[in-house]
């Protein structure tokens, strides 16, 4: 059974090696363990029969926007709905803290438009730019995209399904 919870320290070193795989394939940027150690606080897990199989972070940088960051299921985890549900959970805890946006750098733009998300420039996040992609050693031959999603449409989206009555066919 999957099951989705906060990260706790024990997990670190777990997240290390999920995300060192695929910084491995050129897939992700480095997370230093340290770093993780850190922000443990940002990560959500996902666990299945007492193992961490998927890992996300939500990085804040204002009241109203934050990044999902470091989304990434274990080897050998792939389509089985493992990413899907840490997303949700993410996007959950960012309509909790009542954040208005959130956006990804990614190179799986389909999976992100699957939750809703839209790709958008770059330059739109330029806190972002600033902070973590001025630095980064692919900067000049970045591939991620950006893609946004804006919570408010999301929850009265969800407000609106939940309030449709159900079509019965006679």
């Amino acid at each position: 059974m999957l099951t989705i919870r906060k990260a706790e320290l024990r997990d670190v070193p777990m997240l290390f090696q999920m995300i060192s795989h695929y910084v491995a394939q050129r897939i992700m940027l480095p997370r230093p363990l340290v770093e993780l150690y850190e922000n443990i606080w940002e990560f959500t897990v996902a666990e299945e029969d007492g193992q961490v199989v998927g890992c996300g972070a939500l990085k804040f940088y204002s009241a109203e926007l934050a990044e999902v960051r470091s989304l990434c299921v274990a080897p050998g985890v792939t389509s089985r709905g493992v990413g899907r549900a840490l997303s949700h959970q993410i996007l959950d805890e960012a309509a909790r803290f009542g954040l208005k946006t959130v956006f990804a750098l990614t190179l799986a733009t389909g999976f992100f438009e699957k939750l809703g998300f839209r790709e958008v420039p770059r330059e739109r996040f330029p806190t972002k730019v600033w902070r973590d992609c001025l630095q980064c050693p692919r900067y000049f031959q970045c591939e991620e995209k950006a893609v946004v999603l804006d919570l408010v449409n999301r929850i009265s989206a969800e407000q609106q399904s939940a309030e449709e009555p159900a079509k019965v066919s006679a």
